[in-house]
């Protein structure tokens, strides 16, 4: 009699704690389910507007405030545009014109502006012989030493590439129009070698520069130098401008000196 009460006790025990088990299992299920959901919802909304542009529009993933994004709307739209000419790099005749008057082409300008510590290879002369560059679009820090092998380890890349420039409209200029685009410091920048052949002809919806908390200013700068010269962007360009230009209400444009 015992025994059955006892076998029936040790039942009842093992039953209660099955119970529990299976109710702490069913709790552990749900709150997994529940933090999955919350994932996958927070993954939708980070990146489903950034795949699919009508999603983007309507959460205003491409509405942006300050100067660069009221310029960028005033741009002219022209989509699959058809140059009238095939494009020739050497017709912008970069470093052929000297725009200050010092006697110095454009590249060996720009180097001294963006670079620090300069030296050149003669005191008061144009060549840049070293220098420092805190590159802008990967953020690393390069040591610039002229010379066969090393020169090319900065470069100078026009911000609205000369091919993107053509494609937009300088393909009706003149000469002298060109040689001021190619030869135009608001449009140039000592840059990393590697960052700027990775670029090439580039528009904003291709390429970014590495550097995400520069690509504001990046942006800022191609939408200046359009507006300057009348370029136009194509539908994919200023979307993908004010994706960038959302991230920075209020951005400027940056003065033209």
């Amino acid at each position: 009699m015992a025994r059955r009460f006892a076998g029936r006790y040790r039942g009842r025990r093992r039953a209660a704690g099955s119970a529990r088990f299976r109710s702490t299992s069913a709790l552990e299920r749900v709150l997994v389910l529940l933090v999955i959901v919350a994932v996958i919802g927070v993954t939708i909304g980070l990146v489903l507007p950034r795949v699919d542009g009508t999603i983007g529009v309507m959460t205003g993933r491409y509405q942006a405030t300050g100067d660069a994004a009221q310029t960028l709307e005033g741009l002219r739209v022209q989509d699959r545009p058809r140059p009238g000419r095939q494009y020739r790099r050497d017709s912008f005749g970069f470093k052929q014109t000297d725009v200050d008057g010092n006697g110095c082409n454009i590249r060996e300008d720009v180097l001294t502006r963006d670079l620090r510590q300069v030296r050149h290879t003669t005191p008061g002369g144009c060549k840049v012989s070293s220098g420092i560059l805190d590159d802008p679009y990967t953020g690393k820090t390069i040591t610039f030493i002229r010379g066969e092998r090393t020169s090319a380890d900065v470069q100078i890349d026009h911000v609205v590439a000369l091919e993107n420039a053509w494609k937009s409209g300088a393909d009706t200029w003149d000469t002298a129009r060109r040689y001021r685009f190619g030869n135009d410091p608001y449009n140039l920048l000592a840059v990393d070698g590697p960052a700027n052949q990775e670029k090439g002809s580039a528009s904003a919806d291709y390429w970014l520069p590495p550097r995400t908390d520069y690509r504001c200013a990046y942006v800022a700068r191609q939408i200046g130098v359009k507006d300057k010269y009348g370029l136009s962007v194509t539908s994919a360009e200023k979307q993908a401008m004010m994706g960038v230009l959302h991230g920075c209400p209020g951005q400027p444009l940056p003065s033209d000196e």
